[in-house]
């Protein structure tokens, strides 16, 4: 049995009689570069939309009027008579909020921890801040994703569930649910046995 963590007491008691494969405490909730790639997106979209709030609303600012064309009829707005340029502000402020989001989100899973992962013979238990989450091996796909190195590295385990994503120029694509166990010690050996209790309950067996 691999364990590098003294386990909290609630996860133990769900663990209860079962006999444990291993107990880790993950570094981080994600790889670095889904959480790079977020806060990359959310900064261009902020960016590029913030363009609009200095372009459209910055003259109200310093109080002069905004012309603009609302349903093709020409329209002015002042610091004195908001009221038709509401509308458009309240559209660009959601776009605003929506990059800030994003960015915002990037930057917490940057620095979220990835709590305690246990694996037992029949399943494989996660616990983050008292919650925890319990996954049957037979839900995983067997398809995983190891990087590192001997000290430290990182599982991306693959799930039979996902979801569709819609492609603007392209068919629609599905997306696997991924599991992360990231900045782990004895990353070969948890793999290892990740694969093989997959194998040992899967719920469909190769035929022989």
């Amino acid at each position: 049995m691999i364990e590098n963590t003294r386990l909290p007491g609630n996860l133990i008691t769900v663990i209860g009689s079962e006999s444990k494969d291993f107990a880790v405490k993950a570094g981080r909730a994600q790889p670095r570069r889904n959480s790079y790639a977020l806060i990359i997106f959310g900064a261009f979209w902020t960016a590029f939309t913030s363009i609009f709030v200095v372009v459209f609303l910055g003259p109200l600012f310093l109080g002069n009027e905004v012309h603009f064309e609302a349903n093709g009829v020409p329209t002015v707005a002042s610091p004195d008579n908001l009221g038709p340029i509401m509308l458009p502000a309240l559209i660009i402020g959601l776009f605003v909020l929506i990059g800030l989001a994003m960015l915002g989100g990037g930057i917490r899973s940057l620095f979220r921890k990835g709590g305690y992962f246990v694996g037992t013979s029949t399943r494989l238990i996660h616990s983050y801040k008292g919650k925890i989450r319990s996954i049957d091996w037979e839900q995983f796909s067997g398809d995983i994703e190891l990087s590192g190195d001997t000290p430290t590295g990182s599982i991306a385990l693959q799930m039979r569930t996902g979801r569709m994503v819609s492609k603007k120029n392209g068919p629609d694509r599905y997306v696997p649910d991924l599991i992360h166990i990231t900045k782990i010690p004895y990353v070969f050996e948890i793999e290892k046995i990740c694969r093989r209790r997959i194998k040992e309950n899967d719920p469909t067996p190769a035929l022989r």
